[in-house]
């Protein structure tokens, strides 16, 4: 007997439509729920899982930190500002750079945890954290460089409107002061909004471990029980913290925006750069993200369960929009300045384009508007965790040669023509180098000592979301927790 092939009956057909929408969904975090005592095993075995590759670029980065950011800026702290690049007339250098990178950085966990949880961005959940370290180690940075920039840093204290003998305050109309009140605002809230979601989950860590870790997480977890009064309240000062922590976020960057605007000097005074410099800095948060999302991916165990393509596929989607956005401003911004009329101004924009620093306006263009809004579009291209990572790390160097032209670049024409001289870096390249070592040391740091994971939220969406029977059909649906 020989067998014969039949077609499919209308049922079966049906059967596999319905398995493969089902085996579809199940590609969705959300739709994809384990039991919670798996995930937990899962983010445990991950931050104990080391190799030696982990020790080894720990120690790389341990030694540039060592060498690069505590030598150097002892070294310039003994010697004095005279071994570093700043002088007549640029006397902000690539320290108010790092600066202003580092806020923009800052703003991406932000933008992120609070934001979106306002919104209710369901995709947020597996990856809030790493977004929120962002944010607190980039503030850690951008306050170090401030303090580079100062020189002689032991007298930092008369930043604080101490009461003296000597009847001598801080000058509230210097931009350092609105720096100082600024960057010292954000890092406390926005350590604080880490901290809270982080409880749950060191709780967890506390009743699944042994020794030293036992104790450490018994510590930072505050005798948290899960109980539902605990619950009622973290979740309330979360939102509350949600809403109150965004208009921070903003204000940030828009008074290190004023740092420029408010100074009468050619390529500063602008009316847009608060948004500008707003929507600069979400571009390179975001950029940031994907980087570090790719590297999670890449090297932690199980981090490929937790974050998935759905999530580089909607964090692509919001650095397209961010990239539209900062198109606009940054074009309104050059055709102000162009119509504007200013000689010193025009001069500036021809320095610009044909002068030696031609070739980073140029990259920046490149880097920031054409590569992003020509490959974001394609969902292939942003469900690629790698091609992703490779277009925010692109975008943050467009980035970084923004601030480097509005900072240093910028202040080279001024209205003194017999002043201009072009910024020449010294030792700040090195303790440039030492704050990326350290960003990334920490980070590091963090995914030995903390759950990067913030499985309760996981949990929680996977609770909320599920697949309904309608008939024959599948369907997804949301509840809402009351």
């Amino acid at each position: 007997m020989t067998a014969t092939a039949k077609p499919y009956s209308k049922s079966a057909k049906t059967h596999d439509a319905h398995h493969e929408d089902e085996h579809d969904m199940k590609q969705y975090l959300m739709y994809d729920p384990k039991p919670r005592g798996e995930m937990n095993r899962m983010v445990m075995e991950s931050m104990t899982t080391t190799s030696w590759k982990f020790w080894v670029v720990f120690a790389i980065l341990g030694v540039l930190v060592a060498t690069c950011f505590v030598y150097a800026w002892g070294y310039l702290i003994a010697e004095g500002l005279g071994v570093a690049g700043v002088n007549r007339p640029s006397y902000w250098g690539i320290f108010l750079v790092n600066t202003v990178f580092w806020i923009g950085i800052s703003h991406a966990g932000t933008f992120i945890s609070a934001i979106l949880r306002v919104f209710k961005a369901e995709f947020r959940r597996p990856f809030t954290r790493a977004a929120e370290l962002m944010t607190t180690f980039g503030l850690i940075q951008a306050g170090a460089s401030i303090f580079m920039h100062l020189g002689r840093v032991w007298l930092s204290y008369w930043l604080l409107p101490i009461p003296n003998q000597r009847m001598l305050w801080p000058n509230f109309h210097s931009p350092l002061m609105w720096d100082l009140l600024a960057i010292t605002t954000y890092i406390l809230s926005s350590t604080i909004y880490l901290f809270m979601p982080l409880i749950p989950d060191l709780a967890m860590a506390r009743d699944r471990s042994t020794g030293w870790r036992k104790t450490f997480f018994k510590i930072l977890a505050l005798g948290f029980r899960g109980t539902e009064g605990e619950w009622r309240h973290l979740t309330t000062a979360m939102n509350i913290f949600a809403f109150a922590i965004i208009p921070v976020m903003f204000s940030v960057h828009t008074i290190v925006s004023w740092d420029f605007a408010m100074a009468m000097r050619p390529g500063w005074s602008s009316s847009v750069f608060g948004p500008y410099f707003v929507l600069g800095a979400l571009h390179s948060g975001m950029g940031a993200v994907a980087i570090v999302l790719f590297i999670m991916r890449l090297t932690m165990k199980h981090m490929d369960y937790f974050i998935r393509k759905e999530h580089f596929d909607a964090l692509g989607k919001l650095m397209l929009i961010v990239t539209f956005a900062y198109t606009y401003f940054f074009f309104n911004d050059y055709i102000l300045q162009w119509y504007g009329g200013d000689k010193w101004t025009d001069a500036l924009l021809h320095w610009l384009e044909e002068g030696p620093m031609s070739w980073m306006f140029y990259q920046l263009i490149l880097f920031n508007l054409v590569i992003p809004a020509f490959t974001l579009w394609n969902k292939k291209i942003r469900q690629t965790p790698w091609l992703l990572a490779l277009i925010g790390f692109i975008i943050n160097i467009g980035m970084y040669w923004e601030r480097y032209l509005i900072v240093p670049v910028m202040l080279t024409i001024n209205r003194a023509p017999f002043t201009w001289k072009l910024y020449q870096p010294n030792i700040e390249i090195f303790l440039t180098i030492g704050t990326f070592a350290t960003f990334l040391f920490f980070y590091m740091l963090a995914s030995r000592l903390i759950p990067l994971i913030p499985v309760w939220e996981v949990e929680e969406g996977q609770m909320t979301h599920s697949l309904r029977k309608v008939g024959k059909a599948e369907l997804p649906t949301i509840s809402e927790f009351e």
